[in-house]
């Protein structure tokens, strides 16, 4: 974007606006004559008369640090406890969609984990052979070495509830992780629409078995656990 600025005298100098990251910087491009004379002669008398020369465009910011990067990159103790839970799991879900509601009970689901560099993708279907309708829920569990918490994201094709995004509160270590999720709007487990909140808490108990618990807080109701996903490993 360039824009025009009078100096007086009939003359008039021509300002080009650039922007670098943050900073912005002017460049002059050079002035033009008072009537009558010519831009040569222009430039020229004001050499001569000892003009300063136009201040240079300031520098973008520095590229990141590579080594930096890479050692952010670099697989730590919690990406090593994500990769413990590698493979294929039978899963067994438990929802109490109220706190005084007897629990459901759904079998016969199956889920595949791999690291995908420093995320542990899990995707749940119902397993071969199984009588449940086709669905897929897909999540992710990551440790965040830059804000030093833990990530967790979610869909369910079974459910209109959206991307579901949860963080911790501390970088914790160990057999159990806990994110949260905020506020989000309940697609029919119960009140439809009403606001919940949840605790979910990520629990394994050795290298063969783990669950996935959801403890889930509404308006007036103490807090009771929702959903839990029970993974036994596949042989």
């Amino acid at each position: 974007m360039s824009a025009r600025t009078n100096l007086g005298n009939g003359a008039s100098k021509q300002v080009a606006w650039g922007v670098a990251g943050a900073a912005l910087a002017s460049l002059w491009l050079g002035a033009c004559a008072p009537m009558g004379r010519s831009p040569a002669s222009a430039a020229t008398a004001e050499q001569a008369n000892g003009a300063s020369s136009a201040p240079p465009l300031q520098s973008s910011p520095s590229a990141p640090d590579p080594s930096l990067m890479k050692q952010m990159l670099a697989p730590g103790s919690e990406a090593a406890g994500l990769a413990r839970l590698v493979g294929s799991w039978n899963v067994t879900m438990t929802m109490r969609p109220a706190p005084d509601a007897p629990p459901v009970v759904v079998d016969g689901m199956v889920a595949e984990r791999v690291m995908v560099g420093l995320y542990l993708t899990e995707t749940m279907t119902p397993a071969p052979g199984s009588k449940l309708p086709d669905f897929k829920r897909v999540d992710y569990l990551t440790y965040d070495k830059v804000q030093s918490r833990w990530e967790y994201v979610s869909l369910d094709t079974r459910a209109p509830i959206g991307i579901m995004f949860a963080k911790s509160y501390a970088g914790e270590s160990g057999p159990e992780i806990t994110v949260y999720f905020d506020n989000f709007f309940n697609p029919g487990v119960g009140a439809v629409g009403a606001g919940v909140r949840a605790r979910h808490v990520d629990t394994r108990e050795g290298d063969d078995h783990a669950f996935k618990r959801q403890y889930w807080t509404s308006a007036n109701t103490p807090e009771w656990l929702a959903i839990q996903y029970e993974y036994v490993r596949r042989r």
